[in-house]
């Protein structure tokens, strides 16, 4: 199994422990802005612009960190726009050669007519970078959200997905080309499957917790056999899905998003995220009974989040496709050495 590079122990440590010291106020609450106490706190410690270069006030670390950052922050049951803010608006500026202040940013492409649709936290944002197409041409520009219309929407776990709407006559885009536009739809994608995955984990690990945990009959639920299965799909499912995102990230960071094979491996991370999530809620409510149903219960908050998580920014049947086509595409001939490199 393809695995990323471990990060410092150290810093994953301080992440956890950062989310650790919120999690009773702010679990299943959306938090962004400078006035969040636990924004304001990631932007001390350097974590809101994890990724970014050193000369324009980031961190210089790298996707490595930054997912092990998003993992803690879905462990801790926190809504946050980690990837939105770092990963994707403002590394799409620095990448255009624009300057990100410490304003909090979503991003969005909108169509011809202005108009993006579940556009993550742009209702809470104080900024968002617009993508369109003019002229034969790909612009991009950072705008104040007061500059646009947005109307507000949420998505199954409460999250802002709004609706944004933007005057393209009145912005001045700084020009850009496809591949920065199709390297933003690949990190979109691999960003979903990151937490997707992060999420699949955490409902495996409340499920042995349970099973081991649990007596029924005078012996723990983990002895029965019917439960066991239930417990192992899960961490089959997982483990899957969490090979398939490794797999593709690495392919991400190794080839700096050019590779030839990432769309393919991007699109096998969220298929396999997709359909591991039907699984994982499926048997993971089943060992938990009628207790995993409630709301004091911790396993909704991740089981909820993954079947939300698994259909932004391209839905399961997207990926599906996408995954199809490579490999007709490839053909018999070219079809191992498109799922091995």
């Amino acid at each position: 199994m393809t695995t990323w590079p471990s990060v410092d122990e150290a810093l994953a440590d301080m992440m956890g422990a950062v989310f650790a010291g919120h999690r009773d106020k702010l679990a299943g609450e959306t938090i962004v802005g400078r006035g969040s106490d636990l924004w304001h706190q990631l932007a001390e410690l350097g974590l809101l612009r994890l990724t970014g270069a050193v000369e324009h006030g980031g961190s210089g670390a790298g996707w490595y960190e930054a997912a092990e950052l998003l993992k803690a922050a879905v462990r801790s049951g926190i809504r946050i726009p980690l990837a939105e803010h770092d990963l994707l608006a403002c590394w799409l500026l620095e990448a255009s050669g624009l300057a990100a202040d410490g304003a909090a940013r979503t991003v969005c492409v909108v169509d011809a007519h202005g108009v993006a649709t579940h556009v993550p936290w742009a209702s809470m944002a104080e900024r968002v970078v617009v993508v369109w197409r003019a002229d034969g041409r790909y612009r991009v520009a950072d705008v104040a959200a007061d500059m646009l219309s947005i109307t507000p929407g949420a998505n199954s776990i409460g999250e802002p997905r709004d609706t944004v709407a933007a005057e393209l006559s009145g912005l001045r885009g700084t020009p850009i080309g496809p591949t920065l536009v199709a390297r933003l739809r690949l990190k979109s994608g691999l960003v979903r499957a990151i937490q997707v995955c992060a999420a699949l984990d955490e409902a495996l690990r409340l499920c042995i917790e349970h099973v081991t945990s649990r007596t029924q009959f005078g012996r723990p639920l983990a002895k029965f056999q019917a439960v066991q299965h239930l417990v192992f799909d899960v961490a089959a499912e997982a483990a899957l899905a969490r090979a398939a995102t490794e797999a593709a990230l690495s392919a991400g960071v190794r080839g700096e998003w050019s590779s030839p094979t990432l769309e393919f491996l991007v699109a096998a991370a969220r298929s396999c995220a997709g359909h591991a999530t039907s699984v994982v809620v499926r048997n993971a409510h089943q060992v938990h009974g009628a207790i995993g149903t409630t709301r004091e219960h911790h396993l909704h908050e991740f089981t909820r989040a993954a079947l939300a998580w698994r259909s932004e920014f391209g839905s399961m049947r997207y990926w599906d496709d996408v995954v199809t086509d490579a490999a007709m595409r490839a053909s018999a001939g070219g079809l191992w050495s498109l799922i091995t490199e």
